[in-house]
């Protein structure tokens, strides 16, 4: 069995995943939250192996406990405690490789890439494109490659999937000059997501990914969409940073630039106050109060106005995005939805869909209200279009990327 542990290192936060490369099975997960708080939150879960007997038997088992972790060493350290109280044994089951998730890659890379000593160098760099995520996941990388010095350890970008993009989708038109010198142009991310559920959308529709026109929702807290067009991303709605594109739980999205030049001269808002305006205090939450969308249709459906206009600006987001890009696609055969809000959130991909009939789109409604587990079907049998519901895992993903790069 060869196994591949799968990191991914937030600010205050390490999410970890041991799959068994060859069948696809996840052994084990865990997280660590609120690093460097007073208390730390930590879960592990180990599930049965699916490529034993044992999985008639054995059930998921998931173990809670609350103790200070100071820095991502002591998580490290923790997550080590887990997997030797909990399973399965790291003797049994030792890492061949171990793949972390990087948010920004720039545009430097394109594929995944083994750490060395000058990829964490240019990871921190590129920082300054990814205040709030690459400096985390550095420090992931480098409590990893202290814990598992003898295997080799592979960074998968979120942005990776994105460098196909053409130069008419990834260039903005301001100052050439000015955009080259500080690397300002569209990136993308969620890249991870995006080429697993195309790729995961393509087999269950038995196609070449190659033959296929798709769009992908990836839609959670933080959401986006992306156009790919034989199995090649060639437009997304995330921009230089995750901020652009459509509504988000506390993000803008699209916005007139000018609005922040007059926020700034009328209402005196500083850069740090607009950018903390824009990322934490949009969205959902700014025109809702509330991030979650689970709280926006039950307000919806109470009869508040806030949480309705909300629900609206969000559909109306998506339905502008779909139809952009399936005019940029000359049309589209497959269209999934993904992540929290994707799979779970019925009222939100019927709206997004409702206009869609122009495009061989037709939702049957049944088979979009049942809830399920996998892949499933969601338009009707006559659609000329295929919808899905597809979940995401960009952990097994990020576990293939590194397995084919080794």
């Amino acid at each position: 069995m060869s196994a591949i542990l799968v990191i991914n290192s937030g600010s205050s936060s390490l999410k970890y995943s041991l799959i068994d490369i060859e069948d696809e099975n996840e052994l084990a997960s865990g997280l660590v939250e609120r690093i460097g708080q007073d208390v730390s939150a930590i879960t592990h879960t180990v599930r049965p192996d699916t490529s034993t007997e044992a999985v008639v038997t054995m059930l998921e088992a998931t173990f809670d406990d609350e103790r200070p972790v100071a820095d991502h060493d002591a998580a490290f350290a923790v997550m080590l405690e887990q997997f030797a109280a909990h399973g399965p044994s790291l003797d049994e089951h030792p890492p061949a490789a171990v793949g972390h998730r990087v948010v920004h890659g720039g545009a430097r890379f394109y594929a995944p890439t083994l750490v060395t000593a000058d990829v964490e160098r240019q990871i921190e760099e590129l920082a300054v494109l990814a205040p709030l995520h690459n400096p985390a996941n550095l420090a992931g990388i480098v409590a990893a490659r202290a814990v598992f010095a003898a295997v080799p350890h592979v960074a998968v970008f979120d942005t990776a999937f994105h460098q196909t993009l053409p130069p008419a989708a990834y260039t903005y038109a301001i100052d050439a000059e000015l955009a080259a010198a500080h690397r300002v142009r569209r990136y993308g991310f969620h890249g991870t997501s995006h080429q697993f559920v195309s790729e995961a959308a393509a087999a269950f529709v038995d196609r070449d990914p190659a033959t296929l026109r798709q769009l992908v929702f990836h839609l959670g807290n933080g959401a986006s969409v992306t156009a790919i067009d034989g199995g090649r991303s060639v437009e997304t709605s995330m921009g230089l940073t995750p901020l652009e594109g459509l509504v988000m739980g506390t993000r803008s999205g699209d916005l007139d630039p000018a609005a922040l030049v007059h926020l700034s001269r009328r209402a005196g808002l500083s850069i740090d106050d607009l950018d903390a305006l824009l990322n934490t205090r949009s969205g959902l939450k700014g025109l809702a109060g509330r991030s979650d969308m689970r709280d926006i249709l039950a307000g919806r459906d109470a009869g508040d106005d806030a949480a309705t206009l909300a629900f609206d600006v969000y559909i109306h987001r998506l339905r502008a995005y779909a139809g952009a890009y399936i005019a940029q696609l000359g049309g589209v055969d497959v269209i999934s939805f993904t992540a929290g809000v994707g799979e779970n959130a019925a009222a939100v991909r019927a709206e997004a869909m409702a206009t869609l009939g122009f495009a061989g789109v037709e939702v049957d409604r049944a088979r979009n209200s049942a809830r399920g587990r996998g892949i499933r079907r969601i338009s009707t049998d006559a659609s000329a279009v295929t919808v899905l519901v597809v979940p995401t895992n960009e952990e097994l993903e990020i576990a293939r990327q590194t397995a084919r790069m080794l």
